[in-house]
């Protein structure tokens, strides 16, 4: 797991190598272990290392292979790269470290573009190819790693987070309305490729990108799940699917040991990653180091969920750590969070995950996450309607539940340079749940939910929030293969039980049933939920700061409005679009974005 960044250049001109520090230092954080600078006439490659995999210094980045004409800067882990080094040595290649960037590397050399259709893994890559004089940007299946983008007259920059683009300088950093329609829509999600910002792009996940010499480029979408049932499947009943889905997620669980360091979870006590360290202690780990995190209460609404995280971590013996947190320490993270954000997220949930991952890296340097089982396995309330709707009411069904705000909303809030005459976060959505496949309604929206959705919700808010500190969280319900799985899996098996119906089957094999019959949590951080206090004043600092009034992206009609609700409003609906809002100005100020 690490930091990469590069210029192309397309003009003749030399790549900035100045620039390329600056990016790569920015991001320090991701790689505590080392820096590497790399250039060729045309292009330069930067990167930070955290050392997971062979922790030598033949592991380092960028790393060359002169005889191939090959140069690489990777991003991730590929849990397969010892079965797929032992393959590449029977075609004749050779190794001179035990790393798995080399593996991507000789990849690429043995299968050209089709590389990333043998890696299994999440990743980014950036790698040269010196014959063709050709750059290849590619990026893992679920978009679980980051790769942004500003191209501008004459040259192309990348850097696995947005501020790291910004070092680097020369990026336009106007606001795109377009993605601000969508970060208001849909609870500050922006998917790919938009940013909130108009210079700056992201690859889709599951993308190979090969940028020509003259900067043309073309993409492939390298995977993607059609979401109808497989004929090789036809006639299975619920017991074997259950047997299916739990060897499919064994084998991810699996998978994501590989390491040279230890392997812990972050265990917060709901059902996936309860069901993680099950499977893990299963598999023969022993005093498995687990992390839960909690927070002051307020009123009648609990700031922990200790008693099911003991619960799991009694049953199975781990090495358990329980990191309590009072308000007091919440206003100071609030801040770090968001100089850590790689783009602006709304979501509560994203400074619990701050604070866990920087008590988590004093002690690990790769962990486990229970991220993606609701959207796989259809675990959110919006679900269970769908079973019954007709395929072409999907877009309506799911609007009605899953949208902050209708376009009239948008157009009441946005400042009036930022509104927009259609309804563009409707379209996008109706778009992807009307394409081809998808056999049902409930089918179309998971897709949507998984491939759109979620890697730019709570895949890049962990990892933005984990490699902040330099932690490398894995997630096994993202594994590639138990989402095609689930892909096929009928519908009737994932929202039976109120959701998640196979995975909670499979948990009563291996979990207290007090677990696996909880009714379903959230990361709880009252504090924030009900913003007031500190927090509050933060956030009216941060929309009533001059650089907020000259930007105008909201309606001060609007803003006054909801700094004067009255304290029940605000615990309600009014404290999440008040943050929501304070946090993107804030997010914005921060980053010294004008």
């Amino acid at each position: 797991m690490c930091g990469i960044t590069g210029e192309m250049r397309f003009d003749g001109t030399p790549p900035d190598d100045g620039a390329v520090l600056r990016m790569t230092g920015a991001m320090r954080s991701r790689g505590p272990d080392g820096e590497g600078l790399w250039r060729d006439d045309w292009v330069t490659l930067g990167h930070r290392r955290l050392t997971v995999i062979d922790l030598s210094e033949a592991g380092d980045q960028p790393m060359v292979r002169a005889d191939l004409g090959l140069a690489l800067a990777f991003n991730g882990c590929v849990y397969n790269y010892p079965e797929l080094r032992e393959q590449l040595r029977a075609a004749g290649h050779t190794f001179r470290s035990t790393s798995d960037t080399e593996v991507v590397l000789v990849a690429y050399a043995q299968w050209g573009e089709a590389f990333v259709e043998h890696l299994v893994g999440m990743f980014a890559v950036a790698l040269v190819d010196r014959v063709r004089r050709r750059l290849v940007l590619a990026r893992d299946r679920l978009g679980i790693k980051p790769l942004y983008l500003a191209e501008s007259s004459g040259r192309l920059r990348f850097a696995s987070t947005l501020p790291a683009l910004l070092r680097g300088g020369g990026v336009d950093t106007g606001i795109d309305p377009v993605a601000l329609h969508h970060y208001l829509s849909w609870h500050s999600i922006v998917p790919a490729p938009r940013t909130i910002l108009r210079g700056v792009r992201k690859l889709p996940p599951a993308t190979v990108r090969v940028v020509d010499p003259d900067g043309r480029a073309r993409d492939r979408v390298y995977w993607r799940p059609e979401y109808v049932r497989d004929p090789a499947h036809a006639g299975w009943d619920a017991r074997q699917w259950r047997a299916a889905v739990g060897e499919a997620l064994r084998t991810a669980v699996r998978r994501r040991l590989v390491a040279d360091v230890p392997v812990g979870v972050l265990l917060s006590g709901g059902l996936d990653s309860s069901m993680i360290v099950a499977l893990l202690a299963e598999a023969g780990q022993e005093r498995l180091r687990t992390f839960s995190i909690g927070f002051d209460g307020r009123d009648d609404e609990t700031g922990d969920e200790f008693h099911y995280s003991d619960l799991v971590a009694r049953a199975y013996d781990t090495d358990h750590q329980r990191i309590r947190l009072s308000d007091s320490d919440l206003v100071p993270a609030v801040r770090r969070t968001v100089e850590a954000m790689t783009e602006p997220m709304g979501s509560h949930d994203v400074v619990a995950f701050h604070l866990l991952s920087e008590q988590v890296a004093r002690h690990v340097k790769v962990a486990q996450s229970g991220q993606g089982a609701d959207e796989v396995f259809a675990g959110y309330g919006y679900h269970q309607p769908l079973a019954a709707v007709p395929r072409e009411e999907a877009a309506v069904t799911f609007a009605s539940a899953f949208f902050d705000r209708d376009h009239a909303g948008c157009a009441r809030l946005t400042g009036p340079a930022y509104v927009l005459d259609r309804d563009v976060s409707r379209e996008l959505v109706a778009a992807d749940l009307a394409a081809p496949g998808a056999e049902t309604a409930l089918d179309a929206v998971l897709r949507l939910d998984t491939h759109l959705m979620l890697p730019d919700d709570p895949v890049k808010r962990v990892d933005s929030m984990s490699m902040a500190w330099g932690l490398e969280v894995r997630t096994p319900f993202l594994d590639q293969d138990l989402v095609t799985l689930a892909a096929a899996c009928p519908p009737q098996h994932k929202i039976a039980r109120g959701g998640k119906g196979v995975l909670k089957e499979i948990a009563r094999e291996v979990l207290p049933a007090e677990v696996v019959d909880r009714p379903k949590g959230y990361f709880p951080v009252p504090a924030l939920r009900h913003v007031d206090g500190p927090i509050r004043e933060l956030v009216v600092e941060a929309l009533r700061a001059p650089a907020a009034r000259e930007r105008g992206l909201f309606r001060p009609e609007y803003v006054d409005g909801l700094l004067g609700e009255p304290g029940r409003a605000r615990a309600a609906a009014g404290s999440n679009k008040l943050w929501q809002l304070g946090l993107l100005e804030l997010w914005l100020q921060t980053h010294r974005v004008r």
